[in-house]
């Protein structure tokens, strides 16, 4: 841990942020950064940056646990390895400042072992067509030939972790642009 945070003894708080693609997760994480009410920013972290391939959901949230959340709330170094799509290998690891607020969106953040070291644990939802034509949209193309895969991966985290048992707060982002 910082300096800092041992001599005050605070933790700064975890947030993290679940639901299926196209919910608008990306879109409320980046107004939780730019509305933070405290002088110290929240390090953003999102999931898309760090699952190992279009088939990599669930280590993608192994991930999380075991290189960022473990470590961050036991006061050891903590970070995240960049997944390279280009190159289909983990890459550079980024460092977390144990003393800045962290937020973490994606698909797969609401595990058992992740919401347990979260303080606050959001599930945002939206309307099935909106969030497929918004998560398509997205990447002008290239979800298209991976969206079954996916939502199937998807499907068996909600049936296996139940993520909305674990949320302290359920959110509709149907709305949301």
């Amino acid at each position: 841990m910082t300096d800092a945070v041992v001599a005050t003894g605070l933790v700064a708080p975890v947030v993290l942020i679940d639901g299926p693609a196209g919910a608008g997760k990306s879109t409320l994480a980046d107004d939780l950064v730019a509305h933070w009410p405290t002088r110290i920013r929240p390090s953003l972290v999102r999931m898309d940056d760090i699952y190992p391939g279009w088939e990599g959901l669930t280590a993608g949230s192994e991930f999380l646990y075991a290189d960022l959340l473990a470590p961050l709330r036991s006061g050891r170094p903590a970070g995240w390895r960049r997944y390279d799509w280009a190159l289909g290998e983990r890459a550079d690891w980024h460092p977390i400042d144990q003393a800045a607020p962290l937020i973490v969106e994606g698909c797969g953040t609401l595990t058992g072992a992740c919401a347990a070291l979260a303080d606050v644990r959001v599930w945002l939802d939206a309307d099935d067509d909106v969030r497929k034509k918004r998560a398509l949209a997205r990447d002008h193309g290239g979800f298209d030939p991976f969206w079954d895969i996916w939502q199937e991966q998807f499907e068996r985290f909600v049936e296996t972790e139940r993520p909305t048992w674990r949320a302290d707060l359920l959110l509709d982002g149907t709305a949301l642009r």
